[in-house]
């Protein structure tokens, strides 16, 4: 190898470029998928503006406003519902990186049971909650509050349910489970936009 070669780093010419150095710090993938949280966090946050905006423009002496009602109760049983998926789903992940089949594969399902239950009770809601996102600054806000976090749940449920079809065909292993821990991930955050909305939309 010629001095000037050396000189530039040790390549000859007509020579690839050295691999990049990748830190050993944060996986690629994962420092992608919490970016993308933040994104979606700020998502939430200009809804939660809006909705708090539209609260305090109408100034009502009893909020939701009159004659609208909320199902507090039912709500509650989806956030118990949801934070349960929290745990199944924790549970897959440890069951992947311990080579636990059964953890993994009843996790999965059952965190998708849960979050379909979830989505089903939404809808309902919906068809039994008397106004419409037409009604009032408060319905509009209220179905986009709701109906925002009801996408997550939704695009949450086909990653799980890719990272189940994935795991059945035993794609994953101790070492190698970022199909199983990245949507894992994504859905601790749809259950904690959850218990923020509910908070800010049914109890406060």
């Amino acid at each position: 190898m010629s001095v000037a070669a050396e000189a530039h780093g040790g390549h000859a010419p007509g020579a690839h470029p050295p691999t990049a150095h990748a830190s050993s710090r944060a996986n690629p993938v994962l420092l992608g998928i919490y970016l993308f949280i933040a994104s979606e966090a700020m998502l939430f946050g200009s809804f939660f503006a809006a909705y708090f905006f539209a609260r305090v423009s109408a100034n009502p002496e009893t909020w939701p406003p009159e004659p609208y009602h909320l199902p507090v109760y039912l709500a509650l049983l989806n956030t118990i519902i949801l934070v349960t998926s929290s745990f199944t789903v924790h549970w897959a992940l440890h069951g992947v990186k311990t080579n636990h089949r059964p953890a993994l594969l009843g996790g999965l399902g059952l965190t998708i049971g849960l979050g379909a239950t979830f989505l089903l009770i939404q809808i309902m809601e919906y068809l039994r909650i008397g106004f419409s996102p037409r009604d009032l600054a408060f319905g509009s806000t209220f179905y986009g509050l709701t109906g925002l976090h009801g996408l997550h749940v939704f695009v949450g449920l086909v990653l799980l349910t890719i990272a189940l079809w994935r795991s059945l065909r035993g794609h994953f292993t101790p070492q190698h489970h970022l199909g199983v821990e990245v949507p894992g991930i994504y859905w601790h955050f749809v259950d904690v936009m959850w218990i923020v909305v509910y908070v800010t939309v049914y109890v406060i």
